[in-house]
C-alpha cells in the first residue's frame, strides 16, 4: 500500500529519481552557471498577481513592510512571478535551434529546477517560482514529463504564498502535459477542496485512485466529501428554494394571493414535481 510521501520528497517530484540532489549553483564554476545566475537576476524582483496587474519591485516590498497582517493577507494572490513563454513561443525559439543546443538548454532548466528546490527548502517560495519559470522558458518543448514537473513544482512553491488559483492552474499546465501525474493531480485536488471546489476535488481524487489504488488520501477523500457535496447541494437548495418564495409572494401579493395557496407534491417515481392550488390558504 502506498503511502503519504513526506513534505520534502513529495516536493522534488522527480520522475526518475524520487530524491534528486539538491545543489547550490555556483557563481564561478562555469560559463553556463553564470548564465542561469544572471536569467534569474534579472527576473529576482518580479511580483505579479493573478489578474496580471503588474510588476512591483523589491523596493517598493521593503517599503511597505510595515503594513499590517491584514494587508499582508490581501496581497497573498498577488505573489506571482509568471511570465513563461507560451509553447507556440518556445517552439519558435527553438526552431533553429540544433540537438545540442537543446540538450545544453535541457540542462540549465535542470539545474534551474534544482535551484528552485533549495529555495522552496530554505523557505524562499518566491524566488522559488521564478526560477521554476526562468527553467520553463528554457526547458525544451518537447520534454514534456520534465516541464510538467516543473509546472507542479512551482505550484507547490505557490501554496506556500497562498495563491490558489494560480496553483491551480500550474497543476492543470502539469496534467496537460502528463494525465497520469498522480502528485499533481493530488495537489490540485487539495487545492480544489482548499477553495470549496468539492465537485472538482472529488473528480480528481477519483482520477488519482484509477490510476493507484494505493493512494490512501484519494480513497478517503471518496469516503469524506460526497456527504460535504450533499450537504452544501441541499444548502443550495433550501437557500434557492426562500428565494423563489419570497419572489413569488411579491408577484402574486397584488392579486390577493401567496404562495400558500401553491402546494408543491413530488412524483415518488419520476421525482417531478406538482402544483396544487388550494384557495383557502390565503
Amino acid at each position: 500500500m502506498a503511502e503519504k510521501a513526506s513534505s520534502e520528497d513529495e516536493f522534488q517530484d522527480a520522475l526518475s529519481d524520487p530524491n534528486p540532489p539538491i545543489e547550490k549553483l555556483s557563481t564561478t564554476t562555469s560559463e553556463s552557471d553564470k548564465l542561469i545566475d544572471d536569467i534569474v537576476k534579472r527576473n529576482s524582483d518580479l511580483r505579479l498577481d493573478d489578474d496580471g496587474a503588474g510588476a512591483v519591485s523589491a523596493k517598493e516590498d521593503s517599503d511597505n513592510s510595515d503594513v499590517n497582517d491584514d494587508t499582508k493577507d490581501d496581497k497573498n494572490e498577488l505573489l506571482q512571478p509568471d511570465g513563461e513563454l507560451t509553447i507556440e513561443e518556445l517552439v519558435a525559439l527553438e526552431k533553429d535551434l540544433s540537438p545540442e543546443a537543446l540538450e545544453a538548454n535541457k540542462e540549465k532548466a535542470d539545474k534551474l529546477k534544482l535551484q528552485g528546490n533549495e529555495l522552496f527548502k530554505n523557505d524562499d517560495a518566491l524566488r522559488a517560482v521564478e526560477a521554476y519559470t526562468e527553467a520553463l522558458n528554457i526547458c525544451p518543448s518537447t520534454n514534456s514529463k520534465e516541464r510538467a514537473v516543473l509546472f507542479a513544482n512551482r505550484a507547490a512553491a505557490k501554496m506556500k504564498l497562498s495563491s490558489v488559483k494560480s496553483a491551480i492552474d500550474d497543476c492543470t499546465k502539469a496534467i496537460e502535459l502528463y494525465p497520469e501525474y498522480v502528485r499533481a493531480l493530488l495537489r490540485r485536488a487539495k487545492l480544489y477542496e482548499q477553495d470549496d471546489r468539492l465537485d472538482e476535488a472529488l473528480a480528481d481524487y477519483k482520477r488519482v485512485y484509477e490510476i493507484d489504488p494505493g493512494q490512501r488520501e484519494a480513497r478517503e477523500a471518496q469516503v469524506r466529501l460526497p456527504p460535504l457535496i450533499n450537504a452544501r447541494n441541499e444548502k443550495l437548495k433550501t437557500e434557492m428554494m426562500s428565494s423563489l418564495k419570497d419572489l413569488g409572494n411579491m408577484i402574486l401579493k397584488p392579486f390577493g394571493l401567496s404562495t400558500a395557496n401553491f402546494q408543491m407534491q413530488q412524483d415518488p417515481n419520476s421525482g417531478s414535481y406538482s402544483i396544487n392550488f388550494n384557495q383557502n390558504n390565503s
